[in-house]
């Protein structure tokens, strides 16, 4: 029930349609209710052979074209504001689901798998619309119709009437029985198939690792195992969602029988007559229909309250602190301390103990190690992505807890190992942390990270439009335009992650030489796995199972002979 509150707080918004719907779908019904009466009636005024009332027969089937016409518009009406219904309430939770995960912290992000994500925001939310214009279409509709049908057939005669209503409660039973086993199957549906799309949206996005490591085998393996389960969850909510309406169809086939043979004896007998006969069979199948009707739609609302609730756990996760009323780093000088900080992902996994630095400005700071170490952690300490477990990071003289966070990572340009470029022209990409940045300043960006020949070369230039994450660039090229975004951003403090790993040698001292000019007066903080790259840094930091062991410049650790000596020594000799 909270599910539901919960999707139908979102169609409050739209409270004209919803009710246009009721009204319309009213009228609708109407329109359908009268038709039996005026079908029962032309049957009256056909007497027998030579004996037929046909100006009254002509009569009442005008009224009842026109009863015919006025339900078709309504129907239409309704359907047309049913679906503006579901189609406004779905786009608004789609987006406050988009909004969401741009407020989450990154570690709700690396917790869940991106192609989860994803099916949650596309599939999911999908499943939830279509479902919202069923329910307000047969919903609505049946529970009129089953109202409208039960007056009628009362007035008409009660005893027929009660059969009706004393053996149509056998499809609720069965209907409801139905519900109960196919909710928990599209629960696990819904739960496979996000894992299914995580699967396969990593396979499709590493394609190359894939088979560079001959991985296919393992990953059909894999694939076919999660599309099993994938199978048998869905053919079993398929089962009883399926079930459902043949059962109450059944059941209210007999029903119908039973009413059709006691209505039979009351003619013979003379209490009613054949029209009115007509008139109550079409009711009691009327009244039936819409249970058949509802026994879908719940087994289809148990779909949709599955996805619902995957939707509702990322819309409901909690955000990142608000940091609106805190102070803002007007002008930062480069200045960094890391005070006693300890940090972990798992509270039962320590990484980071104790960890003590003092930067001054302008420094440059490599930071070198085994993976695992810990590096990458000290950045997103850095930027606050992640929260200090114990002790506190200050940067130009500001806790980072105690400043906006906007305001702390506009000090930083990030170059990172792995680029992310997106589907718009080279000058945007250039330009996203500067959208307001003139043709010159992006031109000048992309000369400084000599990028700028190769996009003179594209076919459209600094117009030219790059696939998804860059896809018709080489690795290098996409790197050289994350390089030149930061260029363009020009930041009081870089941080710069195996920043030319995927740049050849000659290009590199190029790159080297503009990373010399940018970093000039800036505090950088330098990830390298290639030693050689960092000996002219200020300071070393050497990291080992989440501690810093060593720390100094290149000279004085190689004097000690000791882990980075090692280090240094075993990289030179590859």
């Amino acid at each position: 029930m909270d599910i539901l509150k919960k999707i139908f707080s979102y169609t409050k918004k739209y409270s004209k349609d919803l009710a246009v719907t009721i009204i319309f779908a009213v009228i609708g019904v109407a329109g359908s209710l009268i038709t039996p009466i005026l079908t029962g009636k032309a049957i009256d005024y056909i007497i027998g052979k030579g004996n037929v009332d046909f100006k009254s027969v002509s009569k009442t089937l005008i009224f009842l074209c026109l009863a015919v016409i006025i339900s078709a518009f309504s129907q239409w009406i309704m359907t047309r504001s049913t679906n503006r219904l579901s189609y406004l309430t779905s786009c608004d939770i789609r987006k406050d689901f988009f909004v969401k995960l741009n407020k989450v912290p990154i570690s709700f992000i690396d917790k869940h798998s991106k192609g989860d994500l994803i099916s949650r925001a596309t599939n999911d939310i999908e499943t939830v619309s279509d479902a919202l214009t069923q329910c307000f279409t047969q919903f609505f509709t049946g529970i009129i119709t089953i109202l409208g049908t039960l007056i009628l057939m009362l007035i008409i005669d009660v005893k027929i009437a009660l059969i009706v209503i004393l053996l149509t409660p056998l499809s609720l039973v069965a209907a409801a029985g139905v519900a109960k086993a196919s909710h928990k199957a599209f629960t696990e549906q819904s739960e496979i198939r996000g894992k299914l799309s995580g699967f396969t949206d990593e396979m499709i996005k590493n394609q190359s690792i894939v088979k560079a490591f001959s991985y296919e085998d393992d990953a059909q393996e894999y694939f076919d195992k999660l599309n099993s389960q994938y199978r048998a969850s869905g053919f079993k909510a398929t089962f009883f969602s399926s079930v459902s309406n043949p059962l109450t169809r059944f059941i209210n086939g007999i029903i119908y029988a039973f009413v059709a043979m006691y209505g039979a004896s009351r003619v013979i007998n003379g209490h009613i007559s054949v029209g009115t006969l007509v008139s109550f069979l079409s009711y009691a199948n009327q009244y039936t229909k819409p249970f058949n009707e509802i026994s879908g739609v719940i087994s289809e609302l148990q779909n949709a309250l599955a996805c619902a609730r995957r939707v509702f756990d990322v819309i409901s996760a909690e955000n990142e602190s608000d940091d609106s009323k805190l102070a803002v780093i007007e002008k930062s000088d480069g200045s960094v301390r890391f005070e006693n900080v300890s940090f972990s992902y798992v509270p039962q996994k320590p990484l980071l103990q104790n960890i003590n630095i003092s930067i001054t400005p302008g420094q440059r700071i490599a930071i070198v190690g085994p993976t695992g170490c810990g590096k990458t952690t000290l950045i997103n300490l850095l930027m606050r992505f992640y929260d200090t477990t114990d002790g506190d990071v200050v940067i130009s003289g500001h806790d980072v807890r105690e400043v906006q966070r906007n305001s702390l990572r506009s000090c930083f340009g990030m170059v990172l190992q792995e680029t992310w470029l997106f589907k718009g022209t080279v000058s945007d990409n250039i330009s996203y942390g500067k959208p307001d940045a003139t043709e010159n300043e992006i031109i000048e960006a992309a000369k400084a990270a000599h990028a700028h020949s190769f996009i003179k070369r594209l076919p459209d230039g600094y117009n030219t439009i790059i696939d998804e994450n860059g896809g018709n660039l080489s690795q290098g090229q996409k790197q050289l335009l994350t390089i030149a975004r930061i260029m363009l951003t020009n930041p009081p403090m870089l941080i710069l992650d195996e920043a030319t790993s995927n740049i050849d040698i000659r290009t590199e001292v190029q790159i080297q030489k503009a990373f010399e000019k940018l970093m000039k007066g800036k505090t950088s903080f330098i990830i390298a796995h290639r030693l050689s790259t960092i000996r002219n840094t200020d300071l070393i930091l050497v990291m080992k199972d989440g501690n810093i062991i060593e720390q100094g410049n290149h000279k004085e650790l190689m004097k000690k002979q000791g882990f980075y000596y090692n280090l240094y020594a075993s990289a030179s000799n590859v």
